[in-house]
């Protein structure tokens, strides 16, 4: 397999030696510094796991188009929610929910927000909270049924059908990369401080990369991935080529295909 990068030429790179590549682009891109660019920041500024755990599923929730506008909105969300997430989503009543009207973030819009609230509110009250609706369906190596189970799940309530849009299914053929990249923080240990690893009861093994245009460009240019769209058939077949580079964490990958694409222009 032949690559170029910035600072290289055409190079030959059998398994042993792209590990060692990959690995080296985890380190560089997986510390603290990757947070001040990115929207995990905003669910580090809290410390109440429940606070976390909503504030990351809500920032996921709206993390497409320019990095600066997602951080930016999801401020304005946490402003919105008090900063206080979890005591709002348990306890907030009607009134309390007309402030979120106006909010917007491309197609994701205040009703969507308040929909989303009060399905979540429906998950802590009726399903145990979320990582233990996730806990409850990961069965496979894969989480990929679990998160179509947890949308099932959280539409339970009464929803307009536009708002479904907004969580993934990979059983519809989806990449799911917010859903995924949220499961990668709250799984992922990563010993850095970047990602959370605050739910304990998932194995990091079971995590899928977050697929994006970024991730996949460098992973076809790495021979990671040869399917042209960003499906869930092409997520299936990345996340078998990163499970034999490392069958543990294989998500860690995202930082390296991430950084390649969007701080190297690989």
């Amino acid at each position: 397999m032949h690559f170029i990068t910035k600072t290289a030429k055409v190079k030959f790179i059998n398994k042993t030696e792209l590990k060692e590549f990959l690995d080296s682009k985890v380190e560089q891109y997986n510390n603290p510094k990757f947070i001040e660019s990115d929207p995990i920041q905003i669910p580090h500024r809290f410390s109440k796991k429940e606070d976390i755990e909503i504030t990351a599923f809500l920032t996921a929730t709206i993390a497409w188009g320019n990095r600066k506008s997602i951080i930016n909105n999801a401020s304005k969300m946490m402003d919105l929610l008090d900063n206080s997430p979890y005591d709002f989503v348990l306890n907030h009543n009607e009134s309390d929910l007309e402030p979120l009207l106006q909010f917007v973030h491309r197609t994701f819009n205040g009703t969507d927000l308040i929909t989303f609230v009060k399905a979540l509110k429906h998950i802590y009250n009726n399903h145990g909270g979320l990582e233990t609706v996730f806990r409850k369906t990961a069965k496979n190596e894969s989480l990929q049924i679990a998160i179509s189970q947890f949308k099932t799940h959280f539409f339970e309530i009464e929803h307009l059908p536009r708002t479904q849009k907004h969580v993934s299914d990979p059983l519809k053929n989806s990449a799911a990369k917010r859903i995924n990249m949220y499961l990668r923080w709250m799984v992922r240990n990563d010993n850095t401080g970047v990602d959370f690893g605050i739910w304990n009861n998932i194995s990091p093994s079971q995590l899928s990369c977050p697929l994006d245009v970024h991730s996949g460009n460098v992973a076809r240019k790495l021979g990671l991935l040869t399917r042209k769209q960003n499906d869930a058939k092409a997520l299936f077949e990345l996340d078998t080529n990163l499970r034999k580079l490392d069958p543990k964490d294989p998500v860690k990958y995202d930082f390296a295909l991430f950084g390649l694409g969007v701080f190297e222009s690989f």
